[in-house]
């Protein structure tokens, strides 16, 4: 089984997105995606109502194998009612958030409450750059602020926070953050470092497709692992991550 946690339709481009990550599903055997909609670093709300929507589409067009993040910008006004809408309307199974706000902004705060009284994970968008870091973009040092300050919040830390090396050891002593591995940015070496450090019950399997997948696959499949700790990154901590009961 493969359980896909962290994959996008992109704004504006839904019938070119959804099309690929269909494919891939056909081609690669996928038995679930869990997908955000994403434009713009700065989505006012109308743009986040039409991502949403986007997802809850896809959502209904592919009822038990689309899952759907709410996309949420913490610093917009009405930033909580889109999230319950998310959640309560539209079945979404957790909240994303990308580069508008630090995630350890107060502002966040409040929609973390929401989540753990939802008992939803939160997907965070994490990347430490040698040059071209975004203004308020998280790293694995915010990640790690939220989950000391919220350790009940159960929370996805991207792309290994963009450098392995620094998002890893920033969450390592935070056994309410999971990460995932997603894009094209490591080689297998940071996987082996990842799992040295907080084991392979905190990785999750994300591809952020429709970029890539069959790089992420490549490094799990070389790493030094057993069938057992390869099934608990392919599905079974994406199942835990996302158990509401």
């Amino acid at each position: 089984m493969i359980i896909d946690a962290h994959t996008h339709v992109w704004g504006e481009r839904y019938e070119a997105s959804t099309r690929d990550l269909l494919k891939a599903c056909e081609q690669y055997h996928i038995d679930k995606l869990y997908v955000s909609g994403l434009q713009t670093h700065y989505s006012d709300s109308s743009e986040i109502a039409r991502l949403n929507g986007d997802v809850h589409r896809f959502m209904r067009e592919q009822p038990g194998l689309v899952e759907g993040y709410c996309y949420v910008n913490p610093a917009n006004d009405d930033a909580q009612d889109v999230l319950k809408r998310g959640i309560e309307e539209y079945g979404m199974s957790g909240m994303k958030l990308w580069v508008a706000t630090f995630c350890d902004d107060p502002r966040v705060f409040p929609l973390v409450e929401m989540c753990i009284g939802y008992k939803v994970p939160i997907l965070i968008h994490a990347f430490h750059k040698a040059v071209g870091q975004l203004e308020h973009e998280s790293t694995g040092v915010h990640v790690a602020r939220l989950a000391a300050r919220y350790p009940e919040a159960k929370l996805l830390m991207a792309h290994f926070g963009g450098n392995g090396y620094h998002g890893i050891k920033a969450i390592r002593d935070c056994p309410n953050v999971w990460a995932d591995f997603s894009g094209t940015y490591f080689r297998r070496d940071e996987l082996d470092y990842a799992i040295g450090q907080i084991g392979a019950g905190r990785i999750v399997f994300g591809s952020d497709m429709n970029i890539t997948y069959l790089v992420n696959v490549g490094q799990l499949e070389e790493a030094e692992l057993t069938p057992e700790e390869k099934d608990l990154i392919y599905y079974k901590n994406a199942l835990k991550l996302f158990d509401r009961t």
